[in-house]
């Protein structure tokens, strides 16, 4: 044995004496065997031996080198989790998430894409529940300003979010999860939502962009496909017997229902109607009555509005509707006159109250507060 090999050298990290053959160099360092266990760790990326104080990484991502966090790698701002950079997403302001943190920014403040669909939660109880859509304009695409809605509306558990919408020229929609009319009119602030979109600056009505579309489940209509196609056909008839009338309550034009909510045509019965609608518009969806999801039907005949008496009358319309075709049968509705349908509204004050604005009420008219 050499003289060199049995010459006594100390480690620089712990300083202990050590024969210089048991000992390795690692960044100019002489290091015992020991410490070099303790004090250094490899990349799992590229294999390169780091000391463990510059070690990047964590549990969850194992041994990082600076060289290969900064290339691959970065750190969810909300939960500190260390993220490959293909899997982060960055927020408006540059902010770096995680997946799980990004759906959680997404769902509570900000805008979705127009593609977003979250698994609904259903409010209140009942057999029939609404899911409102309502477009806003011309008060910016914001973050910012969706935000202030949904902290009102969100404040105990999430009730709406925010989609982008193209059709829109610098807005967003709001959609609601599924809710009985009893919850929106009750326990959902929805007047203090359209206070405060109308106090930053949006419109719906006077954006002449903006529509109110209400989807509602069709097991509300029955236990099975038959029984549902029976009333949803008698919902198709109702609207073209009383098309005229419905034209007044969406407070559109001609043009408009034309280009987003079109009718099928009137037909002798509610099962023509609904063989109409089913073999000559499949696959559209900008009609009145929207049959293209398999599990709502969606009313798109309003226009939007901020104004919430004719918000609410425009859920207690649809309920309305949607209680006469499922109590009453075929020749029942098909005899039934608008002003019986309009004297059995009596339990709807909203609904009663706009039918008398638009002058479609069987009693005098009333004056109405201008739409938003």
């Amino acid at each position: 044995m050499s003289e060199m090999e049995t010459q006594l050298e100390e480690c620089g990290v712990c300083h202990a004496l050590h024969p210089y053959n048991e000992l390795a160099c690692f960044d100019d360092t002489l290091i015992c065997a020991e410490c070099l266990e303790d004090s250094t760790v490899i990349c799992g990326r590229c294999g390169e031996r780091i000391w463990a104080d510059d070690d990047q990484g964590n549990e969850d991502a194992g041994h990082l080198c600076q060289s290969c966090y900064d290339r691959y790698y970065n750190t969810c701002e909300d939960c500190h989790r260390i993220i490959c950079e293909e899997d982060a997403y960055y927020e408006d302001d540059d902010t770096v998430l995680c997946y799980d943190c990004h759906r959680r920014h997404r769902s509570r403040y900000s805008i979705n894409d127009y593609s977003y669909k979250p698994d609904p939660i259903f409010y209140g109880s009942d057999t029939l529940y609404m899911g409102v859509e309502i477009e806003l304009d011309e008060g910016g695409e914001s973050d910012n300003q969706a935000r202030k809605l949904l902290e009102i509306a969100n404040a105990e558990s999430e009730r709406i979010y925010c989609k982008h919408d193209g059709s829109l020229n610098d807005g967003f929609e709001v959609v609601s999860h599924p809710m009985t009319l009893e919850y929106h009119m009750k326990s959902m602030p929805w007047s203090v939502v359209l206070e405060k979109a109308k106090q930053l600056g949006y419109l719906s009505h006077q954006a002449k962009t903006c529509g109110l579309h209400v989807h509602v489940n069709r097991t509300a209509f029955g236990d099975n496909i038959a029984e549902q196609e029976e009333v949803i056909a008698r919902i198709l008839y109702f609207f073209e017997k009383h098309w005229e009338e419905l034209l007044k309550c969406s407070r559109r034009t001609h043009r408009q229902m034309e280009q987003w909510a079109n009718r099928y045509g009137y037909k002798d019965s509610p099962m023509e109607s609904l063989d109409t609608a089913k073999k000559g518009f499949r696959g559209f969806r900008y009609t009145a009555v929207n049959l293209t999801n398999s599990a709502t039907i969606e009313f798109r005949l309003f226009r939007g509005t901020l104004r919430y008496n004719s918000f609410v009358a425009a859920l207690q319309l649809i309920d309305r509707i949607c209680a006469v075709a499922t109590c009453l049968n075929d020749d029942e509705l098909k005899q039934m006159s608008w002003s019986t349908f309009v004297a059995g509204c009596g339990h709807y004050p909203e609904l009663v109250q706009y039918l008398k604005e638009r002058r479609i009420y069987i009693n005098e008219p009333v004056t109405a507060e201008a739409e938003v």
